[in-house]
């Protein structure tokens, strides 16, 4: 008990420090991420690229961005949080800084779609969960809820500033504005980020003995893929995957790609658009977060259940409220906004008690790579069926239907992966 009496006369805990400076570089790797949909039409205007030939890229970085998440585990681990973090917010930085002087399509695919995918995956949820697992042993849940919410918030938040800047100065400026605030996050990581509570002689949180962190073992590139062999063995790992498919397929893959276009064939004006969803990420904030104080408290199947249950009732009230006018999108935008990715920190919990922690971050970068795969399907099908309907109520009641099904598949999952693991004293 000595190591926390003293943790305690010293005042905060580091971890709390190390997950500010996360939840900073989160948000804003994310809202980067963001940004090629607010430069389509300015491409389009000066290069004349087509809408499908801009689309590509993105599509090749939300991709990347997913794919990235496996391999990105086991670098955090190998070579420490800190360095890797550096090394991809710098790469970042070089890829948005060359933007302005592109002129082909090619050069945006290698620059955004290719470099910009890489370097964002490896901030992906990915790091927030290795800070958890590394930092904490108590409010673990929050940690994550905390830290996966700074990634959606910025995701929605970041996109209105950086219109706003590229509408009033151009979108050079904007561009420029972006890799300035990356390199004031890269000098924070630089300077306070730490790979592990050992370097600064404190415990994890919760936890009352110091410990050297475990080594790596194994090939960086094998090791993610070993991870992937063992998941697919596990009844868990699939209803895992098979729930963050639906995920994705109803959050970042249709409502954060299509509810602008929705908007618009209501009449909706696109600033109006732009404010439901930046609300939808002030409340993503609440709800992920209170989602992780909840998941350290009760059995992570049943929130699962509510969760998928409460988002696909909202998905089927979203085609009234776009008929019925902005008040009940407001409400749409607050009910939603609680839930929107509030299903991670249960779904890291379930990964963690069954993969161990040591590989739980590879083993949730694989369920994030169905996550995306979901968004991708969502984001094609959506803009299909609009154009062959005519409207976006199918694809929002497919959704809906589709999130029943997903609360239904997270009771399937054993009680034993459920439990809740008290730290060992």
């Amino acid at each position: 008990m000595e190591n926390t009496d003293n943790q305690k006369k010293a005042g905060m805990h580091y971890g709390w420090v190390v997950v500010a400076i996360t939840f900073a570089t989160l948000l804003i790797s994310a809202g980067i991420r963001s940004m090629p949909s607010i430069l389509m039409l300015p491409f389009e205007e000066e290069f004349g690229w087509s809408r499908g030939g801009i689309s590509s890229v993105i599509s090749i970085g939300i991709f990347l961005y997913g794919l990235t998440g496996p391999f990105s585990a086991a670098l955090l681990q190998k070579f420490g949080i800190r360095r890797v973090t550096v090394l991809s917010l710098a790469v970042l930085a070089g890829s948005l800084a060359l933007t302005p002087l592109m002129t082909s399509l090619w050069q945006f695919e290698i620059l955004w779609g290719l470099v910009s995918g890489l370097a964002t995956g490896m901030m992906a949820n990915v790091l927030g969960v290795t800070v958890a697992n590394n930092w904490f042993v108590k409010r673990k849940g929050v940690v994550v809820g905390l830290l996966t919410a700074s990634a959606a918030t910025g995701q929605l938040l970041f996109l209105p500033a950086m219109a706003k800047i590229s509408i009033e100065a151009g979108w050079r400026t904007s561009i420029y504005a972006a890799v300035g605030v990356i390199l004031l996050v890269l000098v924070c990581v630089a300077i306070w980020m730490r790979n592990h509570p050992y370097e600064v002689g404190q415990s994890p949180y919760g936890m009352d003995e110091v410990v050297k962190p475990a080594k790596f073992e194994g090939n960086i590139m094998l090791a993610p893929l070993h991870a992937l062999r063992t998941g697919l063995k596990n009844k868990t790992f699939w209803l895992l995957a098979g729930t963050f498919f639906f995920c994705g397929f109803s959050t970042n893959g249709l409502i954060g790609t299509h509810l602008i276009p929705a908007c618009g064939d209501f009449g909706i004006p696109v600033v109006t658009a732009a404010g439901v969803l930046a609300l939808m990420g002030v409340f993503d904030l609440i709800g992920t977060t209170f989602s992780g104080w909840l998941t350290d408290r009760f059995d992570s199947r049943k929130l699962l259940f509510w969760y998928y249950g409460l988002r696909g009732l909202s998905l089927l009230f979203l085609p009234y409220a776009l008929e019925a006018g902005p008040t009940m999108l407001v409400i749409f935008s607050v009910f939603y906004g609680l839930d929107w990715i509030a299903t991670v920190p249960p779904t890291v919990r379930l990964a963690t008690n069954e993969f161990g922690k040591e590989s739980s971050g590879m083993i949730f970068g694989w369920i994030v790579v169905a996550h995306q795969i979901g968004a991708s399907a969502a984001t094609y099908s959506a803009g299909l069926m609009r154009e062959v309907l005519g409207s976006y109520t199918v694809p929002f009641l497919t959704a809906g239907l589709l999130c029943f099904f997903a609360s239904i598949m997270a009771l399937r999952i054993s009680k034993a992966s459920a439990a809740i693991q008290l730290p060992q004293h």
